[in-house]
């Protein structure tokens, strides 16, 4: 008899593995980016930026394309998937060469595509400085918007764009910074 119980106890073991493993595998296959690596609790690497590992299989943060473009424009605020809301002051630095008689534009768009909010970033050299120099000028930007109270998906886009008052495409650049509407 408690060879038969024990026979029992260790199919039952095997099989709960198995049943384990089967889900397991299933949720990882259903994993298609790093928030949904995330919401299923798998471990986050504190990397920058951050990874999430789900299986075989690592996920990375969209940090938008900060990284290509710090040597150009850097971002203090709002930093990449940070929570936002109205009014958005907007601070960093950009090289004099980023801006047209102290500015350029700044749009703020929904998961749509739809332009939620635009305006202009101005330098704010420090006090005798000058924005017009090939090193960094701090600058700042104040977007007033609304959010649709219904919106399913909190995510939206910052574009800090280069002025361009040429209009020739090879002179456009833009920073782009992923973000996160408060609801």
């Amino acid at each position: 008899m408690k060879k038969v119980s024990f026979i029992i106890f260790v199919i039952l073991i095997i099989v709960g593995f198995g049943v384990s493993w089967k889900i397991t595998k299933k949720e990882v296959s259903l994993v298609t980016n790093f928030e949904e690596c995330v919401a299923l609790g798998n471990p986050v690497m504190e990397s920058y930026p951050r990874q999430c590992r789900a299986g075989n299989k690592t996920f990375v943060e969209d940090i938008g394309n900060e990284f290509e473009k710090t040597e150009l424009i850097r971002i203090d605020y709002p930093r990449p998937n940070q929570v936002i809301e109205s009014p958005l002051v907007i601070e960093g630095q950009a090289r004099g060469f980023w801006f047209f008689e102290a500015s350029f534009p700044v749009d703020l768009i929904d998961k749509n595509g739809n332009i939620i909010a635009s305006g202009i970033a101005t330098a704010n050299p420090p006090a005798g400085g000058d924005w017009m120099t090939e090193e960094f000028v701090p600058f700042e930007a104040t977007l007033n918007f609304v959010i649709d109270d219904s919106l399913a998906d909190n995510k939206g886009v910052l574009i800090l764009k280069k002025d361009n008052p040429s209009g020739l495409p090879e002179y456009e650049d833009s920073l782009i910074v992923p973000v996160l509407f408060k609801i």
